[in-house]
């Protein structure tokens, strides 16, 4: 019996110990000819890079609950940089990556690295791209654990089949599910059959293909509800939407009179004003404004208001300080009109900024979090220039005094040398000058001898 309920324990303990039970399949480069069995989610991660040892318990509690639930799911991991060719077929280029890997199909993981992010990742794409709602109570049910719903109405039709193409696509980022209209609230009158909704905020927008574009552009713009806290991952998705990005930087440890009133006035725009801005703008507020100031590389006070322009990085600000709504409802239809001057942008002088500003902010980050490490890694090789540079030009003036000294040892200067040729032409002048005076010499005692010889 002591035996039995030891047996009894141990099971006990790895049915309930997310960590023991995990099944976290090391994958190699066999994988790619059986991933068509199952659907995967899997890390490609590189054994040295931090990131990925700090997801590494997060992927084991993955695994666990995935397999304890029961999901068709099976989680694994690859070092990518052991099979970089399986690694790179599967377009992998940093680390960690996650994909869900669904037939010939493979999806992205850009959501936050928390166990609940990435299991409700792998629950929603591992599904059917369009989930059916078959009663009220159900569609109640969904409504109430969804901030973002879109709800394909009607039967077959050419708008369907391209609903469920961008459904395909977008899952990675929002569920998508049909209904008959008898499904709906009463409160929901449809215009048309087929058509496609999206429930937020306490509302339902329609998709209108005139007004609206096309359906893909249409259900990337509307996945976000009307008014979110923004931080730089959120802001980078928000990107994607086209919308112009209206936020209250404000700071949440210091909440003055006005930044609680900017907050306000920026929530009731997006209430009470969405069927008139909710087409091009995204609303929200942002704590601190460390972000928004590396991203338009300037100063933004706390509190404000900034909307940007991610698609070409251009952003706008009040020419004075909003005290009302009218105020800020102004600036809106002044950005939206042209007459707000727009600062920023995406020109030549920016992009050199750009690269300027990253290296300095680079540099400072460096030095600020370790100052030494930064004297190691600015100093040293600053260093060796100067010394490069010293040892360059006194090897010049060295090889310049040698010259000259060679020069004047072996007489190559021009004023010695025009004195010695001088010196030797005027040795020559002379000789000839002796030799001269010498012959003629000899000429007058040889008539005086010739002369002797006559007088005899």
């Amino acid at each position: 019996m002591a035996l039995l309920r030891a047996g009894y324990g141990c099971l006990a303990f790895l049915l309930f110990t997310p960590t023991a039970f995990s099944l976290v399949d090391d994958l190699d480069d066999t994988f790619k000819d059986k991933r068509m069995d199952n659907i995967w989610l899997v890390d490609f991660y590189a054994p040295w890079c931090g990131y990925c040892k700090k997801l590494e318990p997060v992927w084991q509690e993955v695994g666990a609950e995935l397999t304890r639930s029961g999901s068709p799911v099976r989680v694994g991991k690859m070092d990518a940089t052991a099979y970089s060719g399986v690694a790179s077929e599967f377009g992998v280029r940093g680390y960690p990556t996650i994909k869900l890997l669904k037939g010939e199909l493979a999806y992205n993981y850009k959501g936050p690295r928390t166990k609940d992010d990435i299991i409700e990742f792998a629950n929603r794409v591992s599904g059917p791209a369009v989930r059916s709602l078959p009663s009220k109570q159900m569609f109640e049910h969904v409504l109430k654990r969804h901030n973002v719903l879109f709800v394909y109405v009607g039967g077959e039709s050419p708008l369907k089949e391209k609903y469920i193409e961008v459904a395909s696509e977008l899952i990675v980022y929002t569920y998508f599910f049909s209904a008959s209209e008898d499904v709906l609230p009463e409160s929901v009158n449809l215009p048309e059959l087929p058509s496609v909704l999206v429930f937020k905020d306490g509302s339902f927008f329609t998709y209108d293909e005139y007004e609206d574009g096309s359906l893909l552009s249409w259900v990337n713009r509307e996945r976000f509800q009307s008014y979110l806290k923004i931080d730089g991952f959120t802001l980078y998705e928000l990107g994607e939407t086209g919308k112009l990005v209206a936020i209250a930087v404000t700071d949440e440890k210091d909440q003055t009179e006005q930044s609680v009133r900017l907050k306000d006035l920026i929530q009731i725009v997006s209430t009470e004003h969405k069927k008139q801005f909710n087409r091009d703008f995204q609303f929200g507020h942002m704590d601190g404004n460390d972000y928004i100031n590396s991203l338009i590389m300037g100063e933004v006070s706390v509190p404000n208001i900034i909307i940007l322009n991610t698609s070409n990085e251009q952003y706008f600000l009040p020419a004075e300080p909003v005290e009302d709504l009218q105020q800020l409802l102004h600036f809106f239809n002044s950005v939206l009109d042209g007459s707000a001057p727009a600062h920023g942008g995406d020109g030549i002088f920016q992009r050199i900024k750009r690269v300027v500003y990253d290296a300095k902010s680079t540099i400072m980050s460096v030095f600020r979090s370790s100052p030494v490490l930064g004297c190691f890694l600015f100093g040293l090789p600053l260093g060796v220039i100067s010394l490069m540079c010293y040892g360059i030009c006194t090897a010049e003036s060295d090889d310049s005094t040698d010259d000259m000294e060679l020069i004047k040892r072996d007489g190559f200067t021009d004023e010695e040398e025009e004195e010695s040729e001088n010196e030797v032409r005027h040795q020559l002048t002379a000789k000839i000058k002796h030799t001269e005076e010498n012959d003629e010499d000899g000429e007058e005692t040889e008539e005086k001898s010739s002369k002797d010889k006559k007088v005899d």
